[in-house]
């Protein structure tokens, strides 16, 4: 099987209200849906959702790179996944979200291929996940608000709550937000980069009389010294990192640093499935466990995170659940969803149409 074409379309879908976090406020979701198409009549689709304050990339910019990845994967094998990721690491440096898109269209294709879902080819641990849900930035009594319907209405029994920018706000939130839901439901808090030290450490002090399980990247992405530092005093908080994480390298120093009790992996940030693979090998020989994360993306690229979760002992966690926010979604399949558990169909590739 040989790679003879790729077709790329952007997509803009609203918002159904604005998305809050600590160094932006989002309003829609723009991806580019890529279609490679090859000499035995298979087609593989891949996805890129470029989120520029994270992989440095928008996604005009996107197009520009999958274009230049083009004339290099005319005539590729997609089954020669090493071979890919070369040729895009030898084209240019990071730009995780065109990488991914590439990468996930080359497992989508391996998956129709051989007549098997993509979470069977990556290690077929199991099918099914637990995911949590995004509480954003609002007032307090409105993240409490919402909390309490995510739990009592939906059914979610995670619940991941945005923090950062007032580190006061964000304990009274926390406080708020465990009165709403009861001691049982497990709290985690993203305070993507918000902190510097002092009120990071602040922040764990006050989370900690409310059961957070655990705090995600507190620091500036390049603080990895930091990070280790706040590790060693979370007093029972588990600490994971995501900005910081968006290769096997950096997985590697920051085990080598003992500045993480998780890793978010994000395939947009590391440049698809098989370099997180890479990251999720490095955190389990290092006693680090993994989550799998997502920035907004349809459910093409939100299955492709579901399957390395479902796949892989060590992917304890997931965070994919942003095709929940969008006004219409165009890409259908994937995954059925009952309540906060995610079961993988059983399908060739991603099992996703359009």
């Amino acid at each position: 099987m040989r790679i003879t074409g790729i077709k790329v379309e952007k997509v803009t879908i609203p918002l159904i209200a604005p998305f809050k976090v600590a160094f932006a406020t989002v309003e829609a979701l723009e991806s580019g849906l890529i279609r490679v198409e090859t000499d035995e009549g298979c087609v593989g689709f891949g996805e890129a959702s470029p989120f520029a304050p994270v992989t440095g990339e928008t996604l005009d910019g996107v197009i520009a790179v999958l274009d230049i990845f083009r004339q290099g994967l005319i005539g590729m094998a997609p089954m020669d996944i090493e071979a890919v990721h070369a040729m895009m690491d030898s084209v240019i440096v990071g730009n995780g979200a065109a990488k991914c898109a590439v990468d996930l269209a080359m497992y989508d294709l391996m998956g129709k291929a051989f007549g098997q879902p993509v979470y069977k080819l990556l290690g077929g641990f199991g099918s099914s996940v637990q995911s949590d849900i995004t509480i954003g930035i609002s007032t307090p009594e409105d993240m409490a608000a919402e909390a309490k319907k995510r739990v009592f209405e939906d059914g979610y029994r995670i619940l991941k709550i945005k923090a950062g920018i007032d580190c006061q706000e964000d304990i009274r939130a926390m406080k708020l937000i465990r009165e709403a839901v009861g001691p049982e439901i497990r709290l985690r808090v993203d305070a993507n980069q918000g902190y510097d030290t002092a009120k990071a450490q602040r922040a764990l002090r006050g989370f900690r009389e409310y059961g957070i399980e655990a705090v995600e990247q507190c620091l500036p992405h390049w603080d990895l010294e930091g990070a280790a530092y706040l590790r060693d005093h979370s007093e029972g908080i588990h600490m994971m990192l995501d900005e910081s994480i968006h290769g096997p390298v950096d997985a590697a120093r920051a085990c080598r640093l003992g500045s993480a009790d998780i890793f978010n992996i994000k395939l947009m940030k590391c440049g698809g499935l098989y370099p997180a693979q890479k990251i999720n090998a490095i955190a389990e020989a290092n006693g680090v466990t993994c989550m799998v994360g997502c920035m907004l993306e349809t459910k093409l690229a939100i299955t492709a995170g579901l399957s390395l979760v479902a796949a892989k002992k060590n992917v304890t966690e997931a965070d994919c659940d942003s095709f929940l926010y969008y006004k219409e979604n165009p890409v259908e399949g994937g995954f059925t969803q009952e309540k906060d558990l995610f079961t993988l169909l059983d399908q060739p590739g991603f099992g996703v149409t359009f």
